[in-house]
């Protein structure tokens, strides 16, 4: 019922910037929280940023100061912009939407993750 799809991953020089994009689309009524989520090769899945519709923001510590996180809450989409980019940057990022509720089932929160967008950094 509601969909996530993600752009603007790619291959960057370390120091470079990217900005990436999710917009969720179905039959949405409200999305409490949007955020990013990575996972590099052999690592667990982790918090990179999220954005509660109020506008309240939470940052993984290993981003705070290059990373930012932005919202539409009107079009249903979310931002992250990626400045100084790292080596250790390199992932899968992947958008997620959090306590979603959509018309068909208006008392049901659910969660939806997009397909995920691959970021390379090279040193």
């Amino acid at each position: 019922q509601v969909q996530l799809v993600e752009s603007g991953g790619g291959l960057v020089q370390a120091g470079g910037s990217l900005r990436l994009s999710c917009a969720a689309s179905g039959s949405i009524l409200s999305i409490n929280a949007m955020g990013w989520y990575r996972q590099a090769p052999g690592k667990q899945r982790e918090l990179v940023a999220n954005i509660i519709s109020g506008g309240s923001t939470n940052y993984a510590d290993s981003v705070k100061g290059r990373f930012t996180i932005s919202r539409d809450n009107a079009q249903n989409t979310v931002y992250l912009q990626m400045n100084s980019l790292k080596a250790e940057d390199t992932a899968v990022y992947y958008c997620a939407a959090l306590g979603v509720r959509v018309i068909t089932t208006p008392w049901r929160n659910m969660d939806a993750w997009g397909q995920g967008t691959l970021v390379t950094v090279s040193s």
